[in-house]
């Protein structure tokens, strides 16, 4: 009958959805930070390598007080 597919598909959603989920905590692990920063554009990439320079952690939110006056 057609409800025999339900224990499989079940299955198939749960194991596919792991991956998902235990991002989260890896990165909040590995990071610091549950959320990862999204690198596929350039300027996203140079902005993370400016706050990991003027800021050790560049998850954390900083102003203008951040930037060391010279």
């Amino acid at each position: 009958m057609w409800f025999e597919i339900l224990p499989s598909a079940a299955i198939i959603t749960v194991a596919l959805s792991i991956p998902t989920f235990a991002l989260y905590g890896i990165n909040k692990l590995v990071l610091g930070n549950g959320y990862r920063r999204n690198m596929d554009e350039r300027f996203a990439r140079v902005m993370y390598q400016r706050d990991v320079r003027l800021t050790v952690n560049p998850y954390i939110q900083n102003g203008l007080e951040a930037i060391p006056d010279k």
